[in-house]
């Protein structure tokens, strides 16, 4: 098992798919931590527009700016991919109130089953705020503009896959 460290931090989520708010996070993380390892996971509660292969690929297509982040596909609870990879810190982004009440109880909830690994939390910008996956995925269905909220790849493959989802 790799040796846990306070400089390496993981920030996970379902990421279908990445946005822009998702990427803020992603650099402003990136800057306060020596390494940055973005898990892409599953919900149980979640119906995906990606395969998880897919989500992993995307994110890590968006993410090559960022010399010390890394890329990898998780499938347990968040808190055992942290301690597997060796982190000691979890990075969550809050968008609103409703984020924050979330947020807090999978907070504490992960203290409990891993007390070693602490939260930091990570306010949205005003701009991105309102900015939600399964959002941009309804937007994308009824063919609305996604420019201010996706990278260009991301968009693509999002419009090309509510296409084949038509079929």
């Amino acid at each position: 098992m790799t040796p846990m460290s306070f400089r390496r931090a993981v920030y996970t989520g379902v990421f279908d798919p990445i946005h822009l708010g998702h990427l803020d996070v992603i650099q402003r993380a990136s800057k306060i931590v020596d390494e940055l390892i973005v898990g892409v996971g599953i919900n149980p509660d979640k119906a995906t527009y990606f395969t998880l292969d897919e989500r992993v690929e995307l994110v890590r297509r968006v993410t090559t700016e960022f010399p010390n982040v890394t890329v990898r596909p998780f499938e347990k609870l968040a808190v055992h991919f942290v301690r597997e990879v060796g982190a000691r810190v979890m990075v969550r982004g809050l968008r609103t109130l409703s984020d924050m009440e979330y947020e807090f109880t999978m907070s504490l909830m992960n203290l409990n089953l891993d007390p070693e690994i602490e939260t930091v939390f990570l306010m949205a910008k005003e701009e991105f705020s309102h900015v939600s996956s399964s959002l941009l995925r309804q937007i994308a269905t009824l063919g609305g503009d996604l420019t201010k909220f996706l990278p260009v790849a991301i968009r693509d493959a999002l419009m090309e896959r509510v296409i084949e989802r038509r079929k």
